[in-house]
């Protein structure tokens, strides 16, 4: 099936939508898994959350881990408006160039 140059973009505007829910889905699957780790993490080996002394090496991999993860949802929005921004100049160039 051949679409023309604007259907294209308009596909390429529901790629990423799909890409930006699937990362957002990946991220909420990560932050769960992390979250319930270091419950059961406190569960298991009866770790004092306000009592540094009493944290365990895993526990403090479930905090490294949560904290670089942390900064990863501070990127996905910039991403998105960059995205949007390249296909909408795609957009303005395709229809200024077809209203010559």
């Amino acid at each position: 099936m051949k679409l023309n140059k604007k259907g294209q973009v308009f596909q390429q505007l529901g790629a990423l939508a799909v890409g930006v829910v699937t990362v957002g889905i990946v991220l909420v699957i990560g932050f769960l898994i992390i979250s319930q780790g270091r419950a059961q993490i406190v569960t298991i080996d009866d770790v004092n959350v306000s009592d540094t002394s009493t944290m365990t090496n895993s526990y403090n991999a479930t905090i490294t881990m949560a904290n670089a993860m942390d900064d990863i949802p501070d990127w996905v929005p910039l991403i998105i408006i960059a995205s949007i921004g390249a296909i909408l100049l795609g957009l303005v160039a395709l229809f200024r160039r077809s209203a010559r």
